[in-house]
């Protein structure tokens, strides 16, 4: 079965994000439709699959990471406005079979995404 998983990565401090909302959206006739959201746990995972089944299909989507938000809530001393303060990844699934791994490391000046396992 098919389906969409995600974990935040604060690098900064060398520990998992936790309690990061993360939006999810879909491209439905070329705009973004709001299909989920999530707030990652302790370990920075989201308790279950974005997506999985029948409602994970082939199609372009987009990740909205809140991590503008975390570093503030954590007392990171930000600029106003923050250098990165939302992470917006967008990505194609062409297998929606297979398990799609969309991790996210972070810091309030840089961020990093690759297709995990």
């Amino acid at each position: 079965m098919g389906r969409l998983t995600t974990h935040v990565l604060d690098t900064a401090h060398g520990r998992p994000g936790a309690g990061i909302r993360i939006t999810l959206y879909r491209n439905l006739a070329e705009r973004y439709a709001l299909i989920g959201d999530a707030v990652t746990n302790a370990d920075g995972r989201c308790d279950e699959p974005l997506l999985q089944g029948e409602a994970f299909a082939p199609g372009r989507y987009r990740l909205v990471f809140a991590v503008g938000a975390y570093f503030a809530a954590a007392g990171e001393p930000l600029p106003d406005p923050p250098f990165v303060d939302e992470v917006v990844l967008d990505f194609g699934v062409a297998d929606a079979t297979a398990h799609w791994h969309v991790p996210l490391l972070v810091s309030p000046w840089s961020w990093s995404t690759y297709r995990g396992s």
